[in-house]
């Protein structure tokens, strides 16, 4: 470690009580030098970035396979001090002091700070995340470089929640529906059938979800109407999902006796610690489904499943006042924005609204020919 240098240390003041970032807002804070002794540097500089990045690996025989993917959607560099030799890029900005002026390459024994102050694109980008085989990640790192000698750095993460777009409400907003009847065999006899509607799509952490079924039992057998809201994490490397699946909470409904039809309200209460879903994001995606099934004594469940979208839990959003869509469109968004197009640094103007568009709803998972087959996996997460 250089004696020269005791301390470089970045930092940025919080702007609400969650410590939570979004779309436009200004991250401003210091970088923080501390050196012993006189000293003279090449540069300073902070940077500011926003990636996702996949990692896993896989063993076939005696060969061990990396799957590695990586998603820039910015990054911005403001330099205190730049090196003369290096060529300045596009996304590259030299800062004065409070004087206006240029920072002095010579710095004296003590602390010195050096504030920045950086805007968060507009764009449409997934939120902070950490999962078992990949990450998103909003970054503040300083470098700090000096001749003959090895480059000091540091970092800090902030916590990016997204904005929900206007074009995405009516999706959040759509009802759902759908049915399943079955016959039974073997040791039952008869048919079971039901009729399900969901109010929303979208719902925030600690929201009442209610669900409407009309439940048919026509059978010999009293059945229950169970409920299952589970979790995918699906990471995308080199043409392959690395796919982790989770229960996460169940629900069990009242007996409905044989020969008996019956309409049956549930409100399920969203877990308040939830983490939002990603759906916007090329290598990473958190999903979430409703699984509603009917436990049949001896026979298969028949079962319907729905997504269902998390929203930021501080993220506030009135859908209410919103027209809901007259039905639920196939689910999943691309991201849109141009992560490798222009940047925003500090004090930069948003963009235009016409430069968000609304989104397409892409293929379902098994209409990508990237995916690989799921035979062995259990098939109530399949879908």
């Amino acid at each position: 470690m250089s004696t020269t240098v005791k301390r470089l240390e970045v930092t940025y003041q919080p702007i609400n009580k969650d410590n939570t970032f979004t779309n436009g807002d200004m991250v401003s804070g210091k970088v923080t030098l501390e050196v012993v002794k006189d000293c003279e540097i090449d540069s300073l500089s902070i940077k500011f970035k926003g990636k996702s990045e996949v990692l896993w690996t896989e063993r076939h025989g005696q060969t061990t396979v990396v799957y590695h993917s990586k998603e820039k959607y910015f990054s911005v560099t403001q330099f205190f001090i730049r090196d003369q030799k290096t060529i300045v890029a596009d996304e590259e900005m030299l800062l004065a002091n409070q004087n206006l002026q240029t920072y002095n390459r010579l710095v004296t024994p003590g602390c010195h700070d050096y504030p920045f102050t950086f805007q968060i694109p507009l764009t449409n980008m997934p939120p902070s995340f950490k999962g078992r085989v990949g990450k998103i990640v909003y970054l503040l790192e300083a470098k700090l470089s000096r001749s003959m000698r090895i480059n000091k750095k540091d970092s800090t993460k902030i916590s990016f929640v997204p904005k929900t777009f206007a074009c995405d409400l009516p999706v959040l907003m759509a009802p759902q529906h759908d049915s399943k009847d079955k016959k039974l065999k073997f040791f039952n006899s008869g048919t079971v059938a039901m009729d399900v509607n969901i109010e929303k799509t979208g719902f925030h952490p600690g929201e009442g979800m209610k669900v409407v079924a009309h439940i048919q039992n026509n059978s010999s057998r009293e059945i229950k109407p169970k409920y299952c809201v589970y979790r995918k994490h699906s990471f995308f490397a080199s043409g392959k999902r690395n796919l982790d699946t989770k229960d996460l909470f169940k629900e069990v409904g009242d007996v409905i006796p044989s020969s008996t039809s019956t309409n049956v309200t549930r409100v399920i209460t969203i877990p308040p610690d939830l983490e939002p879903s990603i759906l916007n994001c090329n290598n990473i995606k958190t999903e979430y489904r409703l699984r509603v099934y009917l436990d049949v004594k001896y026979a298969s469940d028949p079962k319907l499943k729905f997504p269902i979208v998390i929203l930021p839990a501080s993220l506030d959003v009135t859908m209410a006042a919103l027209p809901a869509a007259t039905a639920a469109p196939a689910f999943g968004f691309e991201p849109f924005g141009n992560p490798d197009g222009p940047v925003l640094g500090a004090m930069a103007p948003p963009p235009p609204a016409a430069a968000l568009q609304p989104l397409e709803p892409p293929p379902p998972y098994m209409a990508y020919g990237m995916y690989p087959p799921l035979n062995d996996f259990p098939s109530k997460y399949q879908s």
